[in-house]
């Protein structure tokens, strides 16, 4: 796993101890290789993610979505730093997803 990813996710509160957290961090791979994959999350990196995690994508997607929430418990302003904005509700799953791979880019 990339050390990059796993130091940007446990910046906003997630550890190895979450269910989800190697699907994020493939999930990150993949949108980082190919940003493309973030505008198709649930045609393209949800199913591509569960392929190389040996599950299903609504898993994928369930699991990003707990992830989320916990960051966004434990973290907002961290996420919104990275977003460069503040948000009036929780991110979608997707756009979770964007902001942690533009933070990828950009070092946090």
């Amino acid at each position: 796993m990339d050390m990059k990813i796993q130091k940007l996710l446990h910046s906003i509160g997630l550890t190895a101890n979450y269910v989800g957290y190697r699907q994020m961090t493939i999930a990150l791979e993949i949108a980082a290789q190919e940003p493309e994959s973030l505008c198709m999350v649930t045609k393209w990196l949800y199913p591509e993610t569960a392929r190389r995690c040996g599950t299903n994508w609504k898993a994928v997607e369930r699991n990003i979505r707990t992830a989320l929430r916990c960051a966004w418990k434990n973290s907002q302003n961290t996420l919104e730093q990275m977003a460069g904005r503040s948000f009036d509700t929780m991110p979608k799953p997707a756009q979770f997803l964007a902001i942690l791979a533009h933070g990828l880019s950009n070092g946090h």
